[in-house]
């Protein structure tokens, strides 16, 4: 448990995998072994979700793949500048129905993003870089991926080992470091909303 890091400040005392992870955009291009991403998943797969419906659904695509073509083409340019050097593109998606019943699931968003957020924090235990984006084409990529209707596309990620900031562009390379978050004050109320 810890209050702070070498870049980041925390107002109580959290476990320091919280400040520890960010998201960089400088990998090595290496690739990343299956067994690995299936780590990253398999810590996906643990999320909550209501009525254990579990309505997250990760495609993804290894840099020497033959599908890596096809989601690295559904990214827009200023990420196609540095996503070039990840070792995995992933797209999450989320079902928008529960099994059990077929009726609308309010909470499929949120209990996809609790899934990324299992994804990220084991990908930064593992020295990964794990970047989450939402720059890329959506219709494509449902069309692309033959993503069903029922099913949201929520947002693409890109996995890698670090790589050197001085690899990046000039204007990414001024990026290229954690950054702050706002004051509880300004994200938390007791009682009816107040912000």
């Amino acid at each position: 448990m810890i209050k702070g890091s070498d870049k980041r400040q925390a107002d109580y005392i959290i476990d320091a995998i919280f400040l520890n992870r960010w998201s960089p955009r400088a990998m090595s291009g290496e690739e990343i072994p299956a067994e690995d991403l299936m780590v990253l998943f398999e810590a996906a797969r643990w999320a909550p979700s209501s009525f254990n419906n579990q309505p997250w659904r990760i495609l993804y695509a290894r840099r020497s793949s033959e599908h890596w073509p096809l989601f690295f083409d559904l990214l827009v340019d200023t990420n196609r500048v540095w996503c070039v050097n990840a070792a995995a593109l992933l797209v999450m998606a989320s079902k928008t129905t529960f099994d059990y019943s077929g009726k609308p699931s309010r909470t499929h968003s949120y209990d996809t993003g609790a899934a990324w957020e299992n994804l990220a924090l084991q990908g930064n235990l593992r020295g990964y870089v794990v970047h989450g984006m939402q720059g890329f084409d959506y219709d494509r990529a449902r069309t692309a991926l033959n993503i069903p209707d029922d099913y949201l596309v929520e947002a693409m990620a890109a996995i890698g080992r670090p790589g050197r900031v001085e690899d990046l562009p000039e204007a990414l390379q001024e990026r290229e470091t954690p950054n702050d978050r706002r004051k509880l004050a300004q994200t938390v109320c007791e009682g009816p909303f107040c912000l």
